[in-house]
């Protein structure tokens, strides 16, 4: 029998949206804010400009809904301006995890 060590599984609980402090989300346990869609809406909505970003941002609003990451990456491309090679990377394989799911 093969024992992991404590800090190779990931552990999965809900927690309380550190903004409205009403929505449980699903937290892993290296995420330090649990913020819920509802309060992260009206960043999600900002216009996008550039025509590649807008093709790799445009998937259903479910999957933002189920998955931060995904939401964090829209959130930091919309803050910073642009997004690093690997963030692009790692947005377009957890976009196919999803769809290979459904």
């Amino acid at each position: 029998m093969v024992f992991l060590p404590y800090y190779i599984m990931a552990f999965n609980f809900k927690s309380r949206c550190v903004v409205c402090k009403n929505n449980y989300i699903i937290v892993t346990a290296g995420q330090k804010y649990a913020v819920c869609y509802d309060c992260q809406k009206k960043e999600l909505e900002q216009k996008i400009n550039d025509p590649s970003m807008k093709k790799l941002f445009n998937i259903p609003e479910d999957y933002y809904k189920e998955n931060s990451f995904l939401r964090n990456i829209k959130i930091n491309y919309l803050r910073y301006g642009k997004l690093s090679d690997k963030q692009i990377e790692a947005f377009k394989k957890t976009v196919n995890k999803i769809k290979s799911d459904k």
